[in-house]
């Protein structure tokens, strides 16, 4: 087998088979120290001096995430906005930043500080018009291009390699968050993405029992070299054991992504046209207008995030999450219990989206009783 590639599945499985030499354990170890003993010559034994550099754990996390990601590197943060701060701690006064009018709203909420704060040059354009982001970029000249795809919460749909040419063509760097679509699925690095950005807590984790994020890089450069140099400064990188929790938690990405895939289409399906429910924002659906490049782009299934529009006003959406038995009321996604929100309530003064949306993380439980749970609270909304 030495010669043979192994699927990126199998090296998730297996954590690239770290297997312990001194040992022989097949769970990759942890290794918690903060600071790391010189030599008798008082050189470093390894790469490792202090623990806000990172250390063996750390530098196992990356390998695994850079291995699925195709990266020629990666960073683990110790939270999602953690990573995203430190690319935004790159940026200059004046410098032109484009991004999503409709994406996490804590990205968005860091974006607008900036502007306010810091002078940066915003543009924040309408994910769900094809041709808007063009027109951004060609705006003024542009120095970082931010997307996601699917855009949280609406799952609009960016096709990465026409984003890619925009950007590149205008000198700029792009970015693509990948949270809701991650590598099991979506290789935005091959698509033509300069960096990845991953919120870890959702997908990669994927138990809802830690924060991390990360950041991958299509080649080392010396921005790349920047952001490690800003992580150590701000103290955000991940600690060890949070980063064995995330090695743990990507040895199931694959299974716990097919799972949540199959039942969110069958749940998009269900209430596509139900009476209740005005709209169902879901890719996976042909009646998306992403569809076909989400087809194009998600080669492993369309993933556990969709949002349903709810007949009515915003007390109804609030109500069917205030109702629901099995979906749990609460923030975040990608783990393997099921989680509903009210996302306009949660966004705070900046959101955009509807009152009437309810944003569903789906888990692995068996679709039919997450079914009939909607069902039911739809049903006592009313």
């Amino acid at each position: 087998m030495r010669n043979t590639p192994l699927s990126p599945a199998t090296r998730a499985a297996q954590a690239l088979r770290l297997i312990d030499e001194r040992t022989g354990a097949v769970t990759p170890a942890i290794e918690m120290a903060s600071t790391f003993a010189r030599d008798a010559d008082y050189a470093p034994r390894q790469d490792y001096i202090y623990g806000r550099d990172g250390g063996p754990t750390v530098e196992h996390a990356e390998a695994v995430i850079a291995s699925l990601d195709g990266a020629a590197a990666s960073k683990v943060f110790a939270s999602g906005m953690a990573a995203a701060v430190a690319m935004f701690e790159t940026l200059r006064a004046g410098d032109h930043v484009v991004a999503p009018r409709v994406m996490y709203h804590g990205v968005i909420n860091w974006l607008i500080r900036m502007r306010d704060l810091r002078g940066i040059d915003l543009t924040l354009y309408d994910q769900a018009n094809p041709d808007a982001l063009a027109e951004a970029i060609a705006s003024k000249p542009t120095r970082l291009v931010w997307i996601e795809t699917p855009t949280n919460p609406n799952w609009d749909v960016t096709d990465i390699s026409a984003a890619a040419d925009l950007a590149h063509q205008a000198g700029a760097v792009l970015v693509v968050d990948v949270t809701a679509a991650p590598p099991c699925t979506m290789a935005a690095l091959e698509l033509g993405a300069d960096y990845v950005f991953h919120s870890a807590t959702k997908y990669l984790a994927g138990h809802s029992d830690i924060t991390a994020g990360v950041l991958s890089a299509a080649r080392i450069t010396p921005l790349w070299e920047e952001l490690g140099s800003i992580r150590t400064l701000m103290g955000s990188v991940i600690a060890a054991f949070e980063a064995w929790l995330l090695i743990r938690g990507m040895r199931t990405l694959f299974i716990r992504y097919e799972r949540a895939s199959h039942n969110a289409l069958k749940i998009a399906r269900h209430f596509e046209g139900h009476p209740k429910v005005a709209q169902v924002l879901y890719p996976g659906l042909p009646s998306h207008p992403g569809h076909e490049i989400a087809r194009a782009q998600m080669q492993g299934g369309f993933g556990g995030m969709l949002s349903l529009l709810v007949t009515g006003d915003g007390s109804i959406a609030h109500d069917v999450a205030r109702f629901c038995e099995v979906f749990i009321p609460a923030t975040s996604l990608g783990g393997v219990e099921s989680l509903i929100e009210h996302r306009k309530v949660v966004e705070g003064p900046n959101s955009v989206v509807p009152d009437t949306l309810l944003r569903l993380s789906v888990g692995i439980e068996d679709a039919d009783d997450l079914i009939a749970d909607l069902e039911q609270a739809l049903d006592r909304a009313r």
